[in-house]
């Protein structure tokens, strides 16, 4: 038994140099800069809990906060109820193969070029949609607009991903529980109701947990489309974090700022499962 946990441990040396170098140092790296007041030019200077203590007075970090939950409130239900509902709706459909296909194609698709695709087709000043159709979505002047626009370019993003993830759950729903319900004279609705749909909870916990740190590390999308704008209204977190590093040169209060992303997405993705997997239990 000794000769086969030194094995393992010998076997595992690889993975672990990985993840110490990846992950473990970068972690300790961020933690350190937390503690300083520097620019990224010079010498830092040791500031100790500063930069901690100044996050909670910080009305911009607040604000930034609050939009993220709002930008998540809105996306992860929708992102949730379409890779659910797409993937019952094409199951073992002819075209199925075919529309996951469409669906993943933005998923391939570099964040950039799919940006620069969504600026020049929804301009709302020459736009090709407001040039066929005459309609626009006012994105660069309404704040709400503004953030519908990051929400729906975020959706078209990920939701093949979540069709994918949905999909590969029903195929292990066993066809006979399914046709017992009918016998017992259930219908279409019903069985998808409550026989299905319990049985994708697992799916389901599993993408919200994913999409909520999608939400709480949104980043990309705003800086390519929006920058924040306008009046700050897509201003989530982590362009705020962007914005304080590398556009300010307050790298030490970045790192903070990150520390506490961090701790957020763990508490959201901890709360998350263990609510959702009572239902699972």
């Amino acid at each position: 038994m000794n000769r086969m946990n030194r094995r393992a441990w010998l076997l595992a040396i690889p993975a672990l140099l990985l993840l110490a170098v990846f992950l473990l140092y970068p972690f300790a790296s961020v933690v350190r800069y937390a503690t300083w007041d520097w620019s990224g030019f010079g010498d830092p200077r040791p500031s100790g809990t500063d930069n901690l203590s100044r996050l909670l007075g910080d009305r911009d970090f607040w604000r930034s906060l609050r939009t993220t939950l709002l930008f998540g409130v809105i996306t992860l239900p929708a992102f949730l109820w379409l890779s659910r509902t797409v993937a019952v709706a094409i199951e073992r459909t002819r075209l199925e193969g075919a529309i996951k296909a469409l669906l993943l194609l933005p998923a391939l698709t570099t964040v950039a070029g799919s940006a620069v695709s969504w600026f020049l087709l929804y301009n709302p000043n020459y736009g090709f949609l407001f040039e066929l159709t005459g309609i626009a979505l006012p994105w660069d002047t309404a704040p709400w607009a503004a953030l519908i626009y990051v929400v729906l370019f975020t959706l078209w993003q990920n939701v093949g991903y979540g069709v994918l993830v949905v999909s590969a759950a029903l195929r292990g729903v066993p066809p006979e529980v399914k046709e017992a319900a009918r016998v017992d004279g259930a219908t279409d609705a019903q069985v998808q109701r409550f026989v299905v749909y319990p049985l994708l909870r697992p799916a389901t916990l599993f993408l919200t947990v994913i999409g909520s740190v999608l939400v709480l590390q949104s980043y990309t999308a705003v800086f390519l489309l929006t920058r924040g704008g306008p009046f700050g209204s897509t201003r989530v977190i982590g362009y705020y974090l962007y914005e304080t590093a590398f556009e300010r040169l307050q790298l030490g209060y970045g790192a903070a700022i990150t520390l506490a992303v961090l701790a957020l997405t763990l508490v959201v993705a901890y709360l998350q499962m263990r609510l959702l997997s009572r239902g699972i239990a």
